[in-house]
């Protein structure tokens, strides 16, 4: 049983290969004995590192007699120093754009916190988890809850420090996605002066939460961030993050985007488009 769908795995493979440029030969032809062992093909390594991403295993797990764990550790940092996770996750963007179209007047940012175990410079005392070891991802999205933009810390950090990062990285996606002036939701911990002069320097629309006003009265486009939160909480990596290299964390959190991504733009475009392998169910296979 495959870790991810063919129908998710496959697009984001194809996006992925071209990224990495033209495959290195099995053997390198400057080996001065010529019988050194075969390089493992990138699509293999690829599809152990999606399985790590789904379960949340660490490398000699999901590691096998085609693939050892120094290969996957030593690929992944090299595909995470290159920042190909945010250049997949910016043309899955692109595709989502094209096809169904990103609603960008509402941007919504939140904070979310999971298990670091293994520590590492975005890992820090978990307030909500005896103090143990924690990540604390924020995660800016679209008002259907695609994700636009990703930053990391220690979980002990408030959301307020979080919020220009997270921005910037929504605002550097090729093409200039965001229009001028949109509204930007935060919830209640956002709220004091520091958080206002970041998003009017920015040129977003300050949307805040208020304190002591029940939901159904304060009706706010927030919804669809908690939604995209427990989306991407579905991969068992974002739960459990055991990597320390923040390369490799960052590369992580936006495969995980980018899946998240692929698997609406299908959901949704099953239902305005046919083609030939269009999935009948909102299960994907």
């Amino acid at each position: 049983m495959p870790a991810v769908p063919s129908c998710l795995l496959e697009p984001i493979w194809v996006e992925f290969r071209a990224l990495l440029g033209a495959e290195r030969p099995p053997f390198d032809p400057g080996h001065p004995l010529g019988c050194h062992r075969r390089r493992v093909p990138d699509r293999v390594v690829f599809e152990h590192v999606a399985a790590a991403l789904v379960h949340g295993s660490g490398d000699e797990r999901i590691a096998t007699a085609g693939c050892s764990d120094r290969t996957i550790r030593r690929r992944l940092k090299d595909w995470a120093e290159r920042g190909i996770g945010q250049q997949v996750h910016a043309l899955a963007l692109a595709a989502y754009d094209q096809i169904i179209g990103l609603e960008l007047a509402d941007v919504a940012v939140d904070g979310c916190r999971t298990k670091a175990p293994c520590g590492g410079p975005l890992a820090g005392p978990s307030p909500v988890d005896r103090r143990k070891g924690g990540l604390k991802r924020s995660v800016a999205t679209e008002a259907a809850g695609i994700p636009l933009g990703i930053a990391a810390a220690g979980a002990g950090r408030h959301d307020s420090p979080l919020l220009a990062p997270t921005l910037h990285a929504a605002i550097s996606q090729p093409g200039g996605l965001l229009p001028e002036q949109p509204a930007c939701h935060l919830g209640a911990a956002c709220q004091g002066t520091p958080t206002g002069q970041t998003l009017t320097e920015l040129g977003f629309a300050a949307q805040v939460a208020r304190l002591g006003i029940p939901a159904p009265i304060q009706a706010t486009r927030r919804w669809p961030i908690e939604r995209t939160n427990s989306w991407m909480n579905g991969y068992g990596k974002l739960r459990r993050m055991t990597g320390r290299n923040p390369a490799i964390v960052i590369f992580y959190l936006y495969l995980a985007a980018a899946f998240v991504t692929i698997r609406q733009l299908i959901q949704r475009a099953r239902t305005r488009y046919r083609w030939h392998t269009r999935p009948t169910t909102k299960r994907l296979k």
